[in-house]
């Protein structure tokens, strides 16, 4: 297994040790398991969203869990048992879980599952208090900067 030695960036950049533990754990928690499998979509400036392959599981089935800067989905099927007997078994049954790591200020705005797919949509509201603000020179007024990027309001 190839590790990445983030030393030098740790000394030199102060407040990412969540980033660089998040990177060094990615490979750990999600190895070799690749169900259910997921698109991550970009809709918009600030919505996203997944899509989980889920055929077979009903909405009780699936528990998804928003928290701070994470999102569980979690799928655990009921033991069935059925009249017959199975002589081949390629339909997953098994339970899953996965785990979505969230940026700061994105919900859940959404879940539907329809035809096998679960979908969910999230949003990203930044508050206004972290809005970046043009300061008027010799005045109090504060106005807020509207359709800037992150990026143009770092840079100004």
């Amino acid at each position: 297994m190839n590790r990445i030695d983030f030393s030098p960036y740790r000394r030199t950049m102060v407040g990412f040790d969540r980033l660089f533990d998040m990177i060094e754990n990615q490979a750990r928690v999600q190895g070799g398991d690749k169900y259910p499998p997921f698109n991550i979509e970009r809709r918009g400036s600030d919505a996203y969203r997944i899509t989980l392959a889920v055929a077979g599981f009903k909405p009780a089935d699936i528990d998804i869990t928003a928290q701070a800067n994470l999102l569980v989905v979690k799928g655990q099927k009921p033991d069935e048992d059925g009249e017959g007997q199975f002589l081949h078994v390629g339909i997953a049954q098994r339970g899953f879980e996965r785990r979505f790591e969230l940026a700061d200020y994105v919900r859940v705005q959404n879940a539907d599952l329809a035809d096998g797919l679960l979908v969910i949509d999230l949003v990203r509201e930044v508050p206004e208090a972290m809005k970046p603000k043009k300061i008027a020179i010799g005045g109090n007024t504060l106005t807020v900067v509207e359709g800037q990027k992150d990026g143009e309001a770092a840079a100004a």
